[in-house]
């Protein structure tokens, strides 16, 4: 197990091999921030949003939290999607998520797990919602899978029917909203094929997307 100390220690040298090869590289991003992306993704400590797209920081603004749920009241994430679209002008909002995904599992299961159980029910309203696309699935890993995918493709219509979004396109703001997923198996990011950059979009998106399983 690594000591915290050994944490700091090897800042050091990640900052040194940074400043390396770009000299100016902390001077530029402690002077500003102007990222052309969002990303919404899953707190799991294996799902790095700028490292698993190669990118260094600060081209990437980023929000986590269990199993990349957009929930209209959650203040925190709001105010993410705000700064992101408002301020910074983001050009790209990505939601997120990955195969495996130890929220989803709990809400396909009924997990009860103290807590998150009252963050999962946002899950379980989306295994609700779409209950015959999984029964369809007989193998349970399979239909755990299908799960996170959905989830993610129904986390990204609600990012769109944000009055943030809403807003945005509404004064013709260049955003676009994407679906992806990631495999914790291979380091792959797979499309789910959801892209909407108007309100007019955003129901043949979701169509679109969920056209892939029927």
């Amino acid at each position: 197990m690594r000591t915290l100390e050994e944490l700091l220690q090897r800042n050091r040298r990640w900052a040194a091999d940074i400043v390396a090869r770009r000299p100016d590289f902390f001077a530029r991003l402690a002077s500003q921030q102007s990222p052309e992306y969002l990303w919404i993704g899953c707190s799991d400590s294996r799902v790095p949003a700028n490292e698993i797209v190669d990118v260094l920081p600060g081209e990437i603004f980023v929000h986590r939290n269990v199993a990349n749920v957009v929930v209209h009241t959650d203040l925190n994430c709001l105010s993410v999607v705000q700064f992101a679209v408002d301020v910074l002008k983001v050009k790209h909002v990505i939601v997120c998520g990955h195969y495996g995904c130890g929220g989803v599992r709990a809400a396909l299961e009924d997990a009860k797990l103290g807590l998150i159980d009252n963050w999962l029910r946002h899950i379980q309203d989306v295994r609700t919602r779409y209950q015959p696309l999984l029964d369809a699935v007989t193998d349970a890993e399979a239909r755990v899978n299908r799960l996170c995918e959905l989830n993610v493709l129904q986390q990204a219509v609600h990012v769109c029917e944000t009055t943030i979004v809403q807003d945005a396109w509404r004064r013709g703001q260049p955003l676009s909203v994407h679906a992806w997923i990631y495999g914790l198996e291979n380091g792959h990011l797979h499309d789910l094929g959801f892209h909407a950059a108007s309100p007019d979009e955003l129901r043949p998106a979701m169509e679109k997307a969920l056209g892939t399983y029927s």
